[in-house]
């Protein structure tokens, strides 16, 4: 399972959702996070979602199965 390091934001785009914004410079919306804080510098274990965009039309997206601080 691939591993993602970097840190949380909060994007207010419709209702507001989680982005991981990597160190290598790449943004994945955050599926299945749980509760995370805007801010926090984290790796994340996850699957990354192809097909296109959701609703959210910011890029592809993450779907988490842990979350751990960096």
């Amino acid at each position: 399972m691939p591993k993602f390091t970097g840190t949380i934001r909060h994007n207010d785009l419709e209702g507001g959702f989680y982005e991981l914004h990597t160190d290598d410079g790449d943004v994945y919306r955050l599926e299945g996070a749980g509760k995370v804080t805007a801010g926090s510098r984290v790796v994340v274990k996850g699957k990354v979602e192809g097909g296109g965009f959701g609703i959210h039309m910011s890029g592809p997206s993450i779907t988490v199965e842990r979350i751990d601080p960096a």
